[in-house]
């Protein structure tokens, strides 16, 4: 793992990749082409009668230094869940990390010639430039690899699209408006001139700041400008979405699930059941200590049974093993903790409601190292002060001066979307009592992604290092699309 100087994440750092004499990644590329070839013909035999169509995180160019220091996020008043507290610390209009540090992701000024540098030290060195450069905390891939990673999500879109229909996108949590403008570049470039001529990009954004800076970086393109546009509130808000679209749209999240607020759960035992976390602010001072309740939040309740958790703590129905687990729990008790993404169901639940045709893309970090907090699935909570990166050893550590991102579970977030979308009824005459899925999903790894979909010769270096697609095993794509030929 590489660790930046100029870096608050490690989001963009590679974890390490062994190549065989040949050059080759060690993921079989046959298995990779088997998979995502297995995928495109579940999406290409859709009936045609049907309407399937096809339809990141926060950025800004601001000088922080021309910025006011927020103060740091006050304790809680009186007793909150963690997914509370977790959102205040990032997104408190008044001392959030994103509400008030635009300037905490960079914006390139211009694209990186990959293929003028050596290898992989020379890269290295001049993004090492560029964090110094800009002095932020992180670039996005989105933003390092510009325009080709964005082309590589239209180049998805496209093939997959419904051509009689117009082109809806929205994007969650858009960031500095790169991705949007670059895929709306690419079907003005690429598509049949219906294509860009009727399509729609919507940005949903929670940052007043970033959604000023969406439009202008969109804005550089005129043409664009009347088919884009940004709503400036929180997508998981029910009530902003308005009527329900029941028309085909797709939806694009790129490094949106980590910064979802997550709950975490606490048992004292191997055998208890799951305790709700909440915080507090101790009595007589300012620091902030964890409480334990029943588990009775319905987020949290649910997420425990759509991830099987509930399961976990369940008596054996051998008594004998039972009452032995059951000893041994008492004379060696271990405590647990996990993480559960109820940000992530709550956002789905409203995103399957309000646009029940939708198609997904989702990127994100499957894994994050050098995490200190413990728990299954635990957050990194970063900061940089004085140019150096912190990384703290508590969430409650967080007053609006850190980043709090998750690596994302993709087998659980497959479950949680099967889950917000509802099943299908029964076939009839069908003997099986298993539910129909709504949806077809795959989970591929960046470098599966864009080696089916992309340009990878783009960002491939003089020697054949290729950062894109060597540097970011610890990331994946999520693609859902609705099942419509299954009645």
């Amino acid at each position: 793992m590489v660790r930046l100087a100029q870096q608050s994440r490690r989001r963009i750092c590679a974890l390490p990749v062994y190549q065989s004499a040949g050059g080759a990644s060690d993921v079989s590329v046959i298995g990779r082409e088997s998979l995502v070839s297995r995928w495109m013909c579940l999406v290409s035999s859709y009936s045609p009668s049907c309407l399937f169509s096809t339809g990141t995180g926060c950025a800004g160019a601001r000088d922080e230094e021309s910025d006011p220091e927020p103060l740091p996020l006050p304790p809680p008043t009186r007793p909150v869940l963690v997914r509370d507290f977790i959102r205040s610390a990032l997104y408190d209009p008044d001392h959030g990390y994103f509400s008030k540090r635009s300037g905490s992701i960079g914006v390139l000024d211009r694209s990186i010639n990959f293929n003028q540098l050596q290898g992989r030290n020379a890269y290295m060195r001049h993004l090492h430039s560029l964090y110094k450069k800009h002095d932020i905390a992180w670039f996005t891939p989105v933003e390092l690899f510009k325009p080709w990673y964005a082309h590589g999500i239209a180049e998805a879109i496209l093939r997959t699209a419904n051509l009689s229909v117009p082109l809806k996108i929205y994007e969650i949590g858009g960031g500095s408006g790169t991705c949007a403008k670059c895929i709306m570049d690419y079907m003005m470039l690429n598509a049949p001139p219906k294509i860009y001529n009727n399509m729609t990009y919507i940005s949903v954004e929670i940052s007043p700041a970033l959604a000023k800076k969406q439009l202008e970086t969109v804005g550089d393109v005129q043409s664009h400008l009347s088919r884009y546009h940004v709503e400036c509130r929180d997508a998981s808000d029910r009530s902003g979405w308005g009527n329900v679209d029941a028309q085909p749209c797709w939806v694009i999240m790129l490094e949106v699930l980590d910064n979802l607020p997550h709950d975490l759960i606490f048992s004292p035992n191997q055998v208890s059941a799951w305790m709700e976390v909440w915080v507090e602010k101790v009595q007589g001072s300012g620091e902030i200590s964890e409480i334990y309740k029943p588990a009775l939040d319905p987020l949290i309740t649910r997420c425990i049974e759509i991830t099987g958790m509930d399961k976990q703590n369940v008596a054996h129905d051998n008594k004998v093993l039972s009452s032995l687990k059951h000893v041994w729990s008492k004379a060696f008790p271990k405590s647990r903790r996990a993480w559960m993404p109820t940000g992530c169901l709550k956002l789905l639940d409203v995103l399957h409601w309000a646009l029940p045709n939708m198609s997904l893309i989702a990127s994100d970090f499957s894994y994050l190292p050098d995490v200190r907090i413990s728990g299954e699935g635990a957050p990194l909570v970063s900061a940089k002060k004085d140019g150096r990166t912190i990384d703290y050893d508590s969430y409650l550590d967080a007053k609006g001066d850190a980043d709090i991102f998750f690596p994302t579970d993709f087998s659980m977030l497959e479950l949680i979307d099967h889950h917000c979308s509802g099943w299908l009824n029964q076939q009839p005459g069908s003997n099986s009592s298993r539910p129909i899925k709504k949806r077809r999903t795959i989970t591929l790894d960046t470098a599966s992604f864009m080696e089916e979909f992309g340009l990878p010769s783009k960002t491939r270096t003089k020697d054949g290092y290729n950062p894109l697609l060597d540097d970011f095993k610890n990331t994946k794509f999520y693609l859902s699309v609705p099942t419509y030929n299954a009645k």
